[in-house]
């Protein structure tokens, strides 16, 4: 037994390595979806805040990331997406970095389709502008002479999904889904504080805990928090609702989970070689 954990102990490592990616490849080709409970909790707070939104209101969501974060940040804007529209309510998106312009547009423009939302009716891209918390203190005054047309150069005057939008104050709620800086801090501050704006936020898990005394404080009104606040996202959107697209966010807390336990196993074998080489160097 001893020298069969000895040999265990000794496993090459590219074995491993394949191992790990097996662990992680599968969950995610299969699409394996774990069970995800839902507790009470900021992911949930979101949800419930969307939820008690009446039919026709307006949000904002503002895709304040880039490619490197997608990640964990495009499956909350498309689960957000999913919730904001069958729920019937109009989304008006921007972004506070140039790169999140177009990931947030292809999120609207695949749950609109696939929901048969109409585009200037229902959900309008804004598009990106400079200016960080400057920026959201213009919107502030007037948000049509901060964007006078939309991503594709088309005027906002006239739209139906802008008509009795003025400024910042006839936003029901803002949703910032946040890689840094400038994103949700500055939403807070310059829009939720100065204008009495709900806040809720998504951001990488890395930096989920610096938004926690926003929570606390009830600046914030909800976070979701990385990949498992996407999952979550996902899991209470789906609940009741058949006609949703699946998330990438739980199969993608499948393949994290199962990836841990592969780590977790290696960890405990090759603690158990060690005690058995050293049982046996004793005994010699």
């Amino acid at each position: 037994m001893a020298n069969f954990m000895e040999k265990l102990g000794n496993t090459d490592r590219r074995i491993i390595f394949l191992l790990m990616a097996l662990a992680v490849i599968l969950p995610l080709a299969l699409r394996l979806n774990l069970p995800i409970p839902i507790d009470e909790g900021p992911s949930k707070d979101v949800f419930d805040a969307v939820d008690a939104l009446p039919e026709g209101a307006r949000v904002l969501l503002s895709f304040d990331y880039d490619p490197s974060t997608m990640p964990e940040l495009q499956p909350m804007a498309v689960a957000l997406c999913q919730h904001l529209m069958t729920r019937d309510i109009r989304i008006v998106s921007m972004a506070l970095w140039p790169m999140g312009v177009s990931l947030g547009n292809e999120a609207l423009m695949a749950v609109g389709d696939s929901l048969g939302k109409e585009e200037y009716t229902d959900w309008v891209n804004l598009g990106y502008k400079t200016g960080g918390g400057v920026l959201i203190v213009r919107m502030g005054s007037n948000i049509q002479s901060v964007f006078p047309t939309d991503y594709d150069g088309n005027p906002v005057d006239g739209m139906p999904v802008m008509e009795g939008l003025n400024k910042l104050s006839d936003i029901d709620m803002i949703i910032s889904l946040s890689a840094g800086d400038p994103g949700l801090p500055a939403w807070v501050m310059m829009a939720g504080d100065r204008y009495d704006i709900p806040i809720a936020g998504g951001c990488t898990a890395v930096s989920a805990p610096q938004f926690y005394p926003y929570l606390g404080t009830g600046q914030m009104i909800g976070l979701l928090g990385g990949l498992k606040g996407a999952a979550d996202y996902e899991t209470m959107v789906r609940i009741g609702v058949d006609d949703v697209a699946a998330g990438t966010a739980t199969p993608g807390m499948a393949a994290q989970s199962v990836a841990h336990l592969v780590i977790m196993l290696f960890i405990i074998i090759g603690n158990i070689a060690y005690l058995a080489g050293k049982k046996k160097g004793g005994a010699k």
